[in-house]
């Protein structure tokens, strides 16, 4: 327990007005230690010492607003408000704790803390809903510390293969030094026990900031493939070796970089590729890289484009390894196909964004979300909020607490008109 270290500060007990406001400064608060590994920019991993801080911090501001709190297998949070029968189907409010290394305060946290906040205006009115509503926290979206991402949210979607489970971290701890992996995949729920699944988000783009909008209904998610990339050449002393002679794993994999860009460039504007993390194991100023490490993150819109650039990248890989006599290993880490979110709950959250005083608008997520795993367990919808500069993964990430404030009313009218769809005829 991290009790000493909890933030102070009651829980929203009416209406709508702080809760978003709130939502925000909690997550300027869980940016700091020890809620982050490190006391330069937020760095919280899966798993680590900041992780379980934060964990014990949003269970006990879930129990505030009258909910029930557990961990489950996977490391996940969850929090339970009852519906009017006990044990009904639930919503489940979404998003995860986990960060990249030197991230900004709101690329995750800010949808987990606005869920509370949504279920803490149901609680202070006494209102129970035709089903449950559940705040989840997942623990490993990012993937910042394992090479592999979404472990928790794939637990939970019951899609995990057990095999992804076999990862180790870059000191060499393993998951299954951290958690029992055999018991892991009880994590996963059932299709009947969930009747929908929403993730509010920060964009992570400028589109809605172009626009004026402060909200945005997002239409879907952007198949992603990611690959690492081993290569093998020859160490030597960097004084002593002719040009002509190096079997250089840095130059090589410089090469592989600019043309991973240029197949990019040259595909159409949703396409994208990124080398993310480049390692040289055992580098030294005078000594020619005999081996190095990178990454490769491949996303479009379409799941047909993505495969194709991706082939072509990794062509070009082999035959610039080949030309420079390199050794060339490629393990695909995650293969996530385009997710669409469900119609008719983009229609509610247009609808609810209308009933909270805002233009309705759509748009595509370049991103990855827990929404693209839970789609396949349950109907799924993400609610973008402006953030400013379209600047994420970064310090400079902001939200205006403004725009938090209407995505927590467009969730409550949200909430309450699925309410209403739900009741009994």
């Amino acid at each position: 327990m991290v009790t000493g270290a909890m933030v102070t500060g009651a829980m929203v007990t009416g209406g709508m007005g702080t809760g978003g406001t709130r939502a925000v400064a909690r997550c300027a608060a869980l940016a700091l230690p020890p809620f982050s590994d490190s006391a330069e920019g937020l760095t919280r991993t899966y798993l680590s010492p900041a992780y379980h801080a934060a964990q014990e911090q949003l269970a006990a501001w879930m129990a505030d607003v009258g909910m029930t709190v557990r961990r489950d297998a996977a490391a996940n949070l969850i929090g339970r408000y009852e519906g009017r029968a006990a044990g009904a189907p639930a919503l489940v409010i979404g998003s995860h704790i986990d960060s990249v290394r030197n991230a900004g305060a709101y690329d995750g946290p800010l949808g987990i803390l606005l869920g509370i906040e949504a279920v803490a205006a149901l609680s202070s009115g006494r209102v129970r809903m035709p089903f449950a509503v559940e705040v989840y926290a997942f623990g490993d979206e990012e993937g910042s510390r394992f090479p592999a991402a979404m472990l928790t949210s794939r637990a939970v979607a019951g899609t995990l293969d057990p095999a992804a489970l076999d990862v180790r971290d870059r000191d060499g701890v393993a998951l299954g030094d951290l958690l029992d992996l055999a018991t892991y995949p009880s994590a996963a729920r059932t299709a009947g026990d969930i009747i929908a699944y929403l993730e509010a988000h920060i964009e992570q783009g400028p589109v809605l900031e172009a626009a004026g909008l402060a909200l945005g209904t997002v239409t879907g998610i952007a198949a992603q493939l990611r690959f690492e990339i081993g290569l093998t050449g020859t160490a030597g002393h960097a004084g002593t070796t002719a040009m002509d002679l190096r079997r250089d794993a840095v130059t090589g994999m410089a090469e592989m970089v600019l043309a991973a860009e240029a197949v990019a460039t040259a595909g159409p504007v949703d396409l994208v590729a990124t080398v993310g993390v480049v390692e040289v194991p055992a580098g030294a100023a005078n000594v020619i890289a005999g081996r190095s490490r990178f990454t490769l993150d491949v996303r479009a819109g379409d799941a047909a484009v993505r495969d194709r650039a991706a082939d072509a990248i990794l062509r070009r890989f082999r035959e610039i390894a080949g030309r420079r006599d390199l050794g060339m290993s490629v393990r695909q880490v995650h293969d996530l196909p385009a997710s669409p979110c469900d119609p008719a709950l983009m229609d509610l959250l247009d609808a609810a964004t209308a009933e909270a005083g805002h233009k309705p608008f759509r748009l595509v997520s370049g991103a990855g979300h827990d929404a693209m795993i839970m789609a396949a367990l349950c109907p799924t919808a993400m609610l973008f909020l402006r953030c400013r500069g379209g600047v994420s993964h970064n310090p400079a990430e902001h939200v205006e607490p403004a725009d938090a404030e209407a995505a927590l009313e467009a969730i409550s009218c949200f909430i309450r008109q699925l309410g209403a769809q739900r009741e009994p005829a």
